[in-house]
């Protein structure tokens, strides 16, 4: 079973013609180098540029999917969204606030708008902490309501994701990958975010589980009306959960437009590649490959045993 025979080709909520008028995520002429080590005494060291010149814009509601293999420059868009690296060059404004201008104390506070799922639910979530502590991290990183008051905004934000009150007490390898992921998505939640940047939140986890994942981010996008931005190697995730993909190739931005329109009468090589890479759902095949066994069983078999 694939991703591809799990999900239809869906495009997410549209959003109301109010939020069209503005722009909740604009990036303009983002760019990140990086300087490599110094390989020759009389030479000045080389430079690795991750992203060059990526411009984009996001509308309240409307899911964005960044697609690219590994080194495309998708983390480091990710990173930079989130005001964990500072940009070579360009800007990133969030309902209007340029967050890589902000001084530290009012960037702590604009981070009640924007909040990050991670890839690796094992590595993002620390295993000494229980899960109350986990999820209201954010809370308590803006000293946000009474222990009380987290306490009961945990369990709320918990119940939201498919998972019990009395697991506020557990710690996280009491659960499945799938639950890690679901704590990540209710720590991500607690503050009530515009806007969720979500880096491969399912590339680690077991097909099946995948599709409940991103599943459940598509109800809570159209129950609090979130906004993802989501990063993928994968087109068929995007196509799942976003209404707009951009396609990044060696930081740059090659091809954009409705995952399913990509799928269909996609330009650039790069994507053709891409779309190619997704596992595509073929029943005859394995119909052939059972026939092929049996013949093989009922053959060379059956005479080794007439022999003895």
């Amino acid at each position: 079973m694939t991703m591809m025979s799990m999900m239809t080709m869906t495009d997410s909520i549209p959003a109301p013609a109010a939020a069209e008028a503005s722009a909740l995520l604009e990036v303009k002429d983002l760019a990140r180098s990086y300087q490599l080590p110094r390989e020759h005494l009389f030479r000045p060291p080389g430079k690795v540029h991750a992203l060059d010149g990526v411009s984009f814009s996001m509308a309240s509601g409307r899911s964005l999917g960044i697609v690219g293999e590994s080194g495309s420059g998708k983390s480091t868009l990710a990173r930079l969204v989130m005001a964990l690296d500072i940009p070579t060059a360009g800007t990133v404004q969030l309902l209007g606030r340029d967050l890589h201008q902000l001084p530290a104390a009012q960037l702590r506070q604009a981070r009640r708008d924007f909040q990050m799922v991670f890839q690796d639910p094992y590595g993002s979530l620390d295993p000494r902490q229980t899960v109350e502590r986990i999820v209201t991290e954010p809370l308590q990183a803006q000293r946000l309501h009474s222990r009380a008051a987290q306490r009961e905004q945990a369990a709320q934000v918990l119940a939201q994701v498919g998972l019990r009150h009395n697991d506020l007490g557990k710690y996280p390898h009491e659960f499945s990958g799938g639950q890690r992921q679901r704590i990540a998505i209710a720590r991500a939640l607690i503050t009530k975010p515009r806007l969720i940047v979500a880096d491969e939140p399912v590339s680690a986890l077991d097909v099946s589980v995948q599709a409940q994942v991103l599943n459940l981010m598509q109800d809570l996008q159209q129950e609090f009306g979130i906004t993802y931005m989501l990063i993928s190697h994968d087109l068929a995730v995007v196509n799942h959960l976003c209404a707009q993909t951009l396609v990044l190739y060696q930081g740059r931005i090659v091809e954009q437009g409705a995952p399913a329109e990509l799928f269909r009468n996609a330009e650039h090589p790069y994507t053709r590649a891409l779309i190619a890479a997704v596992p595509q759902v073929q029943p005859g095949r394995a119909r052939a490959r059972r026939a092929a066994a049996a013949s093989a069983a009922s053959g060379p078999a059956a005479s080794a045993q007439a022999v003895v």
